[in-house]
């Protein structure tokens, strides 16, 4: 049997066809199959002869897209306009947002049953006429609604595409009452941007404590040590729970002295200078000088408890919390001893606890722990955190143990809140939010807030940032601490788009070396929750740096780094380097480093471990075939039918309207999202058609006809073709309805 041509998928020789033949199946529904069956098969005995089929395949799909592969250098030659288009985004593409569907919409105050209450009056452009807007709504996609099933109310009344599932005579909006009580006091989706917060952001009424007396030591010509983290974060850890056991983050305003760093780890493993010990803390009085160092060099303490959301468990005075803040000065090592005599006058486990006391604060306690100058005690009321007496050691930071977990990688445009609930589904154990812009979310944009939301299913999940400047990006991390529940922020050092690279942020940071510093530096000394970085090798192609830039940033407090093996040149194309991964991984010892690239099957994952990494981040193999996480956990490859398929892009669209709405502008927006999804599905190969397994990501799968119908449709990379699937799903598109991917397939070179 003929071997299929390199860059192309091994599909068994009796399921190949051409592309002429591919569209013609289905444009006649699946009927030529039972009609030529027959016909076709001998035929295409007759090609294997002849000409093997994934040549013929290879040279159509060369014609059609303009890549060259192979002997195909002179076709490229002739058209290399077509070769340039076919990388990264469609640029030029139409933007239909989805609020262009509707030409009237519906007051919300009207939808939410208050019409007498619309704060614009006859100024407002929306419609108030029930009936009116009626008469041009269109027709609904379905007698079932999802969230009057699933939640036993639906919030968008009449507006919604589905209504006839749930109103009533009048155009009443009916609830079941028993289902919605379930539902009562149970918050599904997280960190939403209110109102308030909203207009303190464009209001630039939002203080930043930490990140202004941060960016004040980098004025003070401080190159940001003076109140960043240090490597010391991890020093807690490294030798007496051994590496990689979980991910610190680094005190903050923690001194980064020169001749600590070393210090801290040892020769052999064993620890210097008593750092570790210090850190630790002893049974009785702890090491003032260890702890008058960790302190930091400008402040003992940072005066925004109360806008921490990790505060104290009841009401506290807020001018008391003020008040039992340290001075500018460092505090002397007898105030430090003072403030944790061993079960005198406060409780030692009151004061190393970071959920604070179960009781009030001794005030004496208080006063002892103020700074050099002697500000006044002021009496306090309620449970006090022992923040604002002693501060967490980095110890004590909240840690994130993600060693051997499969990691779904924050994915622009498709790494929506619904994928990601897919990804949990299937086995995904650590998801993150899209890439948002720091700049933005400083802006209160609300598009780029709803990138942060979180589903409650996520039990680990972070956020990642880009940004290009410390003062941005250390104050949007603070922002975050403050306002939002995540586990870890991770900074986006490895977006290789143009409009970000030209910026000085992304991939760009890596040339960058002095503000990449500050800001891993700053932010880490605002956050409490861990701080993580995703690299790749490097900018240009064959100048892999990566090795070079790891050791830094886990000195500068880093907690993991994820490196994508691929240089920004060469974005999707060839294979990821797993072989300088591995080198990297010993580098970066004891700090975590997960390993990305091209893992499309349990073989690829057993492979990246065994490599030496903490763990694996799945990106465009989550995207191809998202229950690769069950693959792995299973060690199975699964033989996935057409139907089974459907059903999960059901439930994609479930979920799609219960996140975005079930009116014309949720439905539209999910059909969106689920379109881009399909300009990846269609590039997933089923295993029985495969001559061996496994599907490798960059190998083009050729033209083919599936075990039925539907699997056929799914396998192709029409545009029309994803939009028939999506009628399926969410009913008939709008009349003047486009679309065009945002991402041109560039990883079959």
């Amino acid at each position: 049997m003929a071997a299929a041509a390199p860059g192309v998928a091994p599909v068994r020789a009796r399921f190949l066809t051409s592309k002429e033949r591919f569209h013609a199946y289905l444009r006649a529904g699946g009927e030529e199959e039972e009609e030529e069956k027959e016909e076709k098969k001998e035929k295409k005995e007759e090609e294997q002869v002849s000409e093997p089929p994934a040549k013929r395949v290879k040279a159509e799909e060369l014609s059609q897209d303009g890549e060259s592969q192979g002997n195909a250098g002179e076709e490229e030659k002739e058209r290399p306009e077509e070769k340039k288009r076919a990388r990264g985004q469609n640029r030029s593409r139409p933007c239909m947002k989805p609020t262009c569907y509707e030409q009237s919409r519906l007051c919300p105050s009207v939808t939410q049953g208050c019409a007498g209450q619309c704060h614009f009056g006859p100024r407002c452009r929306f419609l108030h006429d029930v009936s009116q807007y009626l008469a041009a709504k269109p027709a609904d996609l379905g007698r079932r609604c999802v969230l009057f099933d699933t939640f036993g109310r639906c919030p968008y009344g009449v507006t919604c595409r589905f209504g006839q599932a749930h109103l009533g005579d009048g155009h009443q909006n009916l609830v079941n009452a028993a289902l919605a009580r379930q539902w009562e006091g149970k918050v599904l989706v997280r960190n939403g941007l209110s109102k308030e917060l909203q207009q303190q952001l464009r209001k630039r009424k939002f203080s930043f404590h930490k990140a202004e007396e941060f960016l004040r030591g980098l004025r003070a010509g401080k190159g940001g040590r003076a109140t960043g983290g240090s490597t010391e974060g991890s020093n807690c850890t490294d030798h007496q729970e051994g590496p990689r056991d979980g991910l610190v983050l680094q005190e903050q305003g923690e001194d980064a002295r020169a001749e600590d760093l070393p210090g801290s780890r040892g020769a052999e493993g064993a620890p210097k200078r008593g750092v570790l010990q210090g850190s630790r803390g002893a049974e009785g009085a702890a090491n003032p000088e260890v702890l008058q160092s960790s302190r930091g060099a400008e402040s003992a303490a940072k005066p925004d408890t109360l806008l921490n959301p990790q505060g104290a468990e009841g009401a506290a005075n807020p001018e008391a919390l003020q008040g039992s803040r340290g001075a500018e000065d460092a505090p002397t090592p007898e105030v430090l001893q003072n403030s944790q005599r061993a079960e005198g006058a406060a409780n030692l486990d009151t004061l190393l606890n970071p959920q604070g006391a179960e009781g009030a604060a001794n005030p004496e306690v208080l006063q002892n722990s103020q700074g050099a100058e002697g500000a006044p005690s002021i009496p306090t009321l309620g449970p006090l955190t022992d923040e604002d007496v002693t501060k967490l050691r980095p110890c004590e930071k909240k840690k994130l143990e993600i060693q051997g977990k499969l990691y779904l990688a924050p994915l622009t445009t498709c790494g929506n809140l619904p994928f990601r609930r897919i990804c949990k589904r299937f086995g995904a154990d650590v998801t993150c939010g899209e890439m948002a812009v720091c700049t933005n979310l400083l802006q209160g944009q609300s598009s780029e807030w709803a990138l942060l939301k979180r589903h409650h299913t996520e039990d680990i999940f972070g956020v990642q940032l880009e940004g290009a400047f410390p003062d941005t990006m250390t104050k949007c991390a603070e922002l975050l601490n403050r306002t939002i529940d995540v586990d870890f922020v991770d900074i986006n050092v490895g977006c290789p788009i143009d409009l970000v690279y030209k910026k000085g942020g992304g991939c760009a940071l890596m040339t960058r070396s002095n503000k990449f510093e500050q800001i891993v530096r700053g932010m880490n000394s605002v956050l409490d929750v861990p701080l993580t970085v995703k690299i790749r090798t490097g900018v240009q192609e064959k100048v892999n740096v990566a090795h070079k830039i790891i050791p830094r940033i886990r000195e500068w407090g880093a907690s993991m780094v994820t490196l994508h093996g691929r240089s920004r040149e060469q974005r999707y194309t060839r294979s990821a380097d797993w072989a300088y991964i591995a080198e990297c991984a010993r580098l970066a010892s004891p700090m975590p480093l997960f390993g990305n690239g091209d893992i499309l099957s349990y073989e690829d994952a057993n492979r990246a471990m065994q490599m030496g990494v903490s763990g694996i981040m799945i990106a465009r193999g989550a995207l191809i075939k998202p229950w690769l996480f069950t693959e792995i956990k299973e060690q199975r490859h699964w033989d996935i039918s057409s139907r089974e398929r459907l059903d999960i892009l059901k439930d994609f669209t479930n979920y799609g309207l219960e996140h975005w709405g079930s009116d014309t502008q949720g439905v539209e927006k999910t059909r969106k999202f689920l379109l881009e999804w399909l300009s990846f599905l269609c590039r997933y190969i089923p295993v029985g058609l495969l001559e061996h397994l496994p599907q490798k990501i960059n190998e083009r799968p050729p033209y083919y006809l599936g075990r039925d119908y539907l699997e056929t449709l799914m396998a192709s990379q029409n545009v029309d073709d994803w939009i028939k699937i999506s009628e399926l799903l969410l009913g008939p598109v709008p009349p003047s309805f486009t679309f065009l991917p945002k991402h041109k397939a560039n990883s079959y070179r």
